[in-house]
């Protein structure tokens, strides 16, 4: 089914247990996560071949990571290690009943974020890809690691490989170092053969404002100026979260395309929520494994939003489902 590329950070994410405040009792639960790699994690499950590509702490910090990624069949041997730096970190504070959730991020100067555009020999890592995974996160963290993700996104557009780039907008952290979103993010969509993002997401990038009173009107009004805007662009995907309570949201899919083709799928009632981090990178992994596979639109947003479904079940970052399982809770719906 082709040989899919994930370009970004990989972070360790330290979780207070169960649903307690941060460091309430002196513990700590640790997971890898990152947004690219959460895509890559499940690609690789439904069966997929999946190479990351990053840079990581040279020390037993990183070398846990990879072999994380392993773990789950990704191929780390286009992860750089570099010896002097540090893994990112976050932290997070799980919430229940009307308190939300929390996360405080430690990330500045990792190793990632200290990494270049020269670090990384596309042509090579993108040997025998039929498919390149971005997301905004990545150009957010710095002016290198922006172009580096430029970068890459051309050198795959110039060996025609497919690119899908998750807007993942992050306005602190572009606001930390002063960084231009708008004209970055612009020619990044302007690489993308399909990209993940909602009518919020093209209002930035674009610089207009949808005033549809409904969110799904609001979604159709921006693909149509993404399409008008970007001639690459094939297909934006989408999710709409409605959250009823910390534990109970109701979650919708949104897939178009440019020939016109509109596909929705059904409403999940998600009750009992145990972690929802990963949620949109699983619904992402989704949609690519549709396309991938061949389905038709209306089965590939379904699988989508059922993917992105069952992440909400299962602590951690990564969403370790087979496509066996997805196709079960698919079929429940029928």
């Amino acid at each position: 089914m082709g040989r899919v590329v994930c370009f970004g950070e990989l972070l360790l994410r330290m979780g207070a247990p169960g649903r307690e405040l941060l460091l309430q009792s002196p513990q700590l639960q640790v997971h890898v996560g990152g947004a690219e790699a959460n895509v890559g994690v499940s690609l690789s499950c439904f069966g997929h071949e999946v190479a990351m590509v990053s840079t990581v702490a040279g020390n037993a910090l990183g070398a846990h990571v990879l072999g994380e990624l392993r773990r789950h069949g990704v191929d780390t041997r286009g992860v750089r290690q570099d010896p002097d730096g540090r893994m990112g970190l976050y932290f997070l504070t799980t919430g229940a009943v009307q308190r939300a959730s929390e996360v405080v991020y430690d990330r500045a100067d990792s190793a990632f974020a200290r990494s270049s555009a020269a670090d990384y020999d596309w042509p090579a890592l993108l040997q025998g890809a039929q498919w390149l995974h971005l997301s905004g996160v990545s150009p957010a963290l710095g002016p290198d690691v922006a172009q580096a993700t430029l970068e890459a996104a051309r050198a795959a557009r110039a060996l025609g490989v497919r690119v899908s780039f998750d807007g993942n907008f992050r306005p602190k952290l572009w606001q930390r170092w002063g960084g231009d979103a708008q004209a970055i993010l612009h020619q990044l969509f302007a690489q993308a053969d399909i990209v993940f993002a909602d009518y919020r997401d093209i209002e930035v990038i674009l610089g207009q404002r949808f005033e549809q009173a409904d969110v799904v009107a609001k979604v159709d009004a921006a693909a149509a100026a993404a399409f008008a805007a970007f001639p690459h662009l094939q297909w934006m995907a989408c999710t709409q979260r409605q959250a009823i309570s910390v534990d109970h949201h109701a979650l919708g899919a949104l897939l178009l395309g440019r020939d016109g083709t509109r596909a929705q799928a059904p409403v999940r009632q998600l009750q009992g929520i145990v972690d929802r981090i990963g949620g949109g990178d699983a619904f992402a992994a989704g949609i690519l494994h549709g396309i991938l596979s061949g389905l038709d639109a209306e089965a590939t947003v379904r699988f989508g939003l059922a993917a992105g479904g069952l992440k909400h079940s299962i602590p951690g970052d990564f969403n370790p489902v087979s496509e066996a399982d997805v196709l079960a809770l698919v079929g429940e719906e029928r």
